[in-house]
């Protein structure tokens, strides 16, 4: 068995996880591969003194891998995706950071988890990706096209609004006069798109949802559409630039450019381990029904 192992940061502790992860590795004779700059915080942090082979850049990613790690928080899977892309390598998500919604395993859980997860007791979450295109072309460096939690278009220094006229398979939808808007997939539905009230939708319904941020109108309202909907959405306002966002990367626009987003011919595969669910982890993490009268 081959393994990629991924993280951003060195969260408090982490050492004792990171180095408990990478001994049941070791013993389990399992050949582990570490992210270039995540092996460099471990030998600065002196977590390990074995050396261990790296990765650098999605290219040296490939179908011989048959597990993904990230270590962190939910940010790091959202990252994650930019290596993983369409190779349909399932990801462990290691939660060392704060909420983790997105991961498989907490922290003090490893040594049990990982083993159910090497004899191969879990199924596997299909999440959908979204691909981002724009006319004319964007040359901003932290440019990459794809999202699985959610793109979205927001205003830039400004205080003024911005209008974002919004096409569904080229058919004329609306133009929201609002701070942003977000199109969201099931996966990010519990993020951003939520926090400005939008649904919450289970992974696998098909589903997308476009919803304004902070809208000027009383009537425009989080709209759920089929996730095979092309999107096309064009900004103007006071600024000449705006910002868009896909996941945790932010990159800059000029006004008018035309923002093209469709499903991803593939998805992204996440580990889920028996007993757990999408439903239970919104009970578990996000309270859901949570009253005290219960």
């Amino acid at each position: 068995m081959k393994v990629g192992i991924y993280g951003q940061f060195y969260h408090t502790n982490a050492g004792i996880y990171i180095g408990q992860l990478l001994e049941l590795l070791k013993r389990e004779n399992i050949k582990v591969v570490i992210e270039e700059n995540f092996l460099d915080l471990i030998h600065l942090n002196k977590t390990i003194d074995e050396k261990y082979s790296h990765f650098t850049t999605f290219e040296e990613l490939d179908n011989s891998f048959d597990l993904f790690f990230c270590i962190g928080g939910d940010g790091t899977i959202l990252k994650s995706i930019n290596y993983i892309r369409n190779l349909d390598i399932p990801i462990v998500g290691i939660n060392t950071g704060r909420l983790g919604f997105l991961a498989t395993i907490q922290k003090e859980e490893i040594k049990e988890c990982l083993q159910s997860i090497l004899e191969k007791k879990f199924s596997i979450s299909r999440r959908t990706v979204l691909n981002i295109k724009t006319n004319p072309t964007s040359h901003d460096p932290v440019f990459r096209n794809i999202a699985l939690n959610e793109v979205a278009v927001s205003r830039k220094n400004t205080t003024s609004m911005i209008t974002v006229d919004t096409w569904l398979n080229d058919q004329y939808l609306n133009s929201y006069w609002a701070d942003g808007l977000i199109v969201s997939t099931p996966t990010g539905s519990t993020g951003y798109s939520l926090s400005c009230g939008g649904p919450v939708i289970t992974p696998d319904a098909g589903s997308l949802i476009i919803t304004p941020i902070a809208p000027h109108n009383l009537n425009a309202r989080p709209l759920v559409i089929k996730d095979d909907t092309k999107i096309t959405l064009r900004v103007s306002g006071r600024e000449e630039s705006h910002l868009v966002s896909m996941d945790s990367r932010i990159a800059t626009l000029e006004n008018d450019t035309e923002i093209i987003i469709e499903k991803a011919p593939y998805a992204i595969n996440l580990v889920e381990l028996k007993g757990d669910s999408f439903l239970h982890t919104l009970r578990k993490k996000l309270m859901w029904g949570e009253d005290k009268r219960n």
